[in-house]
């Protein structure tokens, strides 16, 4: 204890010491004010008191109630500003007091390589406040920083049945239907209605593709677009390393851009004395076909190891547009003007592969992973998934091709010990009509994610779209748990799915996987999935 009391006291110190000054500032910011709501409620406190013995509890109640929320409004008024996550700039002054760093970079640590955002000068991310998912902790046994759950009783079996099998049998749903509903805090299954039975999961499949590259690479992994110099022909190699994020726009929006790439390698091959390169590009790091087995499609570019912008054509971030033929291609010749621009004359560019004597001269690096996962999850990338599938391929030692990035991310949902039985994987994005994954496995996912002895997956929980406000759900529950339910939506012709978190009537965290095949009305089907999972939300079901 005195070797805690020892560790703490510092962190308090200096916790006490950022803390006080704004108490202060609180303080006198709020004296004035208070002065004059003072001043504004006495004739009406006299007017009350007035009434006199007699005077009726509600008078004194509603007197007391305006003047204290009208004393709310200026305390909390005086305390602000609140930023733009909605956190108040007192709690993340408090929390870089206590040392934690993260915002929506989780935690990202100390960039050295001069790649970095941060290093071009992009801000640093925000301090962030403790983990919403402590409540969690239960789970991990033992530890203080932990939030206890609800203390009400489960969901039973026959309450949850009660609820949504009415719901489940909406003809909207098709032919089959599975869902699963499970406690987070417990991992204890809660409800099971074909819930063993695999299924198409259409985009839902991006939870397994993010547990799984989470697992294999962590949070924190970052992907490296290179420029590198062959040393005996003068050839110049731009190098994909499959970042999926790689930006050429002038607004790089905190993603790797190839414009400051070429400003680097332009200013490392002046020094050498290069103003004239032969420009070639390697995209050896992924193997296999480049297409889909959907075909050319709107919603996927040619999947490859060196692409900017998704190979969109109209400036689009997310959905479904025209893609360029040759991603690398495109990517390489916009690098090449931007070469060009800077002083260093090119040729058309062409494929080729760099050796291993090549001298690297610039990179830039993307986004931590964790920060590529969110965004997946959250539009429903296809093109980040198929990326992120791949590239556990790679660094589990798996040939990197659609099969190969399959066989990856099912063997890693292996070593963690899910219920794989009948899962297949046929690529990372779900629209394979061949994948095949289970209620089961996708609650599975979701649980494992929250499980405090894996904060490295935690993102697959705060990527998730979230009801009425982000991605793919920021038009949905208009009417129902807007704001309550947080999942990823699965759509294709004949296929709904729906897997996510939401919390109950009596604040405990469920996940849920509800499944559908069959449907002929998207519309429908969608609408019947959004009142299962409102009814989740509304429900202690006991």
């Amino acid at each position: 204890m005195v070797r805690v009391a020892d560790a703490v006291r510092p962190r308090l110190a200096r916790a006490a010491g950022i803390v006080r000054p704004r108490l202060a500032h609180v303080a006198a910011a709020v004296k004035p004010q208070a002065a004059r709501l003072a001043q504004a409620a006495r004739p009406q406190l006299a007017r009350i008191t007035k009434a006199g013995p007699n005077a009726r509890t509600w008078q004194y109640t509603a007197g007391a109630a305006t003047a204290g929320l009208a004393l709310t409004a200026v305390v909390v008024t005086a305390a602000g500003p609140w930023d733009s996550s909605g956190q108040r700039t007192a709690e993340r002054d408090r929390v870089a007091a206590l040392g934690r760093t993260g915002g929506t970079d989780h935690g990202r640590r100390g960039d050295s390589s001069g790649t970095s955002d941060e290093a071009a000068g992009a801000p640093r991310p925000a301090p962030s406040a403790a983990s919403v998912l402590t409540g969690l902790g239960a789970l991990g046994g033992g530890g203080g920083d932990t939030v206890k759950s609800a203390p009400r009783a489960l969901p039973t079996g026959t309450g949850l049945t009660g609820v949504l099998g009415p719901l489940l049998g909406d003809p909207a749903l098709g032919a089959q239907h599975a869902a699963a509903v499970v406690d987070v805090a417990t991992g204890k299954s809660l409800y099971g209605a074909g819930a063993a039975q695999a299924l198409t999961p259409a985009s839902t499949t991006k939870i397994a593709t993010a547990v799984a590259a989470l697992s294999a690479m962590g949070g924190e992994h970052r992907f490296t677009t290179r420029a590198a110099l062959e040393p005996d022909t003068g050839e110049l190699v731009l190098v994909g390393g499959g970042d999926p994020a790689l930006t050429a726009r002038a607004d790089a929006d905190g993603r790797a851009s190839l414009r400051a790439l070429a400003a680097s390698t332009a200013a490392a091959l002046k020094k050498r004395g290069l103003t004239r390169v032969t420009l070639s590009y390697d995209t050896t790091l992924y193997a296999g076909p480049q297409i889909h087995p959907i075909g050319v499609n709107p919603n996927l570019a040619p999947v490859t190891a060196l692409s900017a912008d998704e190979g969109r054509t109209d400036g689009s971030d997310s959905g479904p547009t025209t893609r360029v033929g040759d991603p690398a291609a495109e990517a390489t010749t916009a690098f090449g003007k931007f070469l060009e621009a800077a002083g260093v004359r090119t040729t058309p560019p062409g494929p080729s592969k760099a050796t291993t004597r090549a001298q690297s001269v610039a990179t830039v690096s993307s986004p931590p992973l964790s920060s590529l996962v969110e965004r997946m999850l959250t539009n429903s990338d296809n093109d980040i998934a198929e990326a992120l599938a791949r590239q556990t391929a790679v660094a589990t030692g798996v040939r990197a091709d659609f099969a190969g990035a399959g066989k990856a991310v099912l063997a890693q949902l292996k070593k963690l010990g899910l219920p794989v039985a009948g899962a297949r994987f046929m690529d990372g994005s779900g629209l394979d009509r061949r994948d095949h994954l289970t209620a089961n496995l996708l609650t599975a996912l979701l649980v494992k994610a929250g499980d405090p002895r894996r904060p490295d997956l935690r993102p697959v929980l705060t990527g998730l779209p979230v009801a009425g406000f982000t991605g793919t759900l920021s038009s949905r529950y208009a009417d129902g748990a807007a704001g309550v339910v947080r999942a990823k939506t699965g759509t294709l012709t004949g296929v709904n799915t729906l897997a996510g978190t939401v919390v109950d009537q009596d604040g405990r965290l469920l996940a849920f996987a509800l499944m559908a095949a069959g449907t002929t009305d998207p519309a429908a089907a969608q609408a019947a999935l959004d009142k299962a999972a409102t009814a989740l939300a509304g429900c202690g079901c006991r």
